[in-house]
């Protein structure tokens, strides 16, 4: 594996627009940095030979644009429709679906979730790209997802653990816990 490859070159630039993304306190910030590095993944899996993953990238990258102006079921229907047939034109096995399923899973998750079921959605997504991107020999990629997968985890932990504790203060939430 060459580590400075233009492919792998290419893997470390969405690398790192996909960490300042999910360092975002901003949504609209990190819905265009997140655009941005999906696009550049496309071009990633491109060099590396994954059009699928190519395509997919490719499909998030315009979702998570479009998705700074409407949460739509349509348009995610839309889209995962898009995804599913660029998947049967490059898919070329089991495996090349991956990165399809996490596309449209990541689709669902943010034109039509919120919150922490939203959150986990989109950890299994990347859990998703993440063997795509081993198997497809991206270095920068698996980083990524690896950070994005801890960073998703601890904001699901944070989450779950405020609103378990805002439960306990709320009077008439205590007791539907005692029982």
């Amino acid at each position: 594996m060459q580590f400075f490859s233009p492919a792998q070159c290419v893997g470390y630039v969405a690398f790192v627009l996909g960490t300042a993304a999910f360092s975002q306190k901003n949504d609209r910030r990190l819905k265009i940095l997140n655009g941005a590095q999906s696009l550049v993944y496309a071009v990633h899996f491109m060099l590396l030979g994954n059009l699928a993953a190519s395509a997919s990238s490719t499909t998030s990258g315009v979702r998570n644009f479009i998705a700074l102006k409407t949460r739509s079921p349509y348009v995610a229907a839309l889209i995962i429709v898009l995804n599913v047939a660029l998947g049967f034109t490059f898919a070329k096995s089991g495996l090349g679906w991956l990165p399809v399923f996490a596309s449209c899973g990541g689709t669902i998750a943010v034109l039509t979730m919120r919150g922490v079921p939203m959150r986990l959605l989109l950890l299994v997504c990347t859990l998703l790209w993440l063997v795509n991107n081993i198997l497809s020999g991206s270095i920068g990629g698996t980083l990524l997802e690896c950070v994005i997968a801890t960073a998703n985890s601890s904001t699901i932990f944070r989450l779950l653990r405020s609103q378990s504790n805002a439960s306990l203060g709320d009077p008439e939430c205590s007791s539907t816990l005692l029982k």
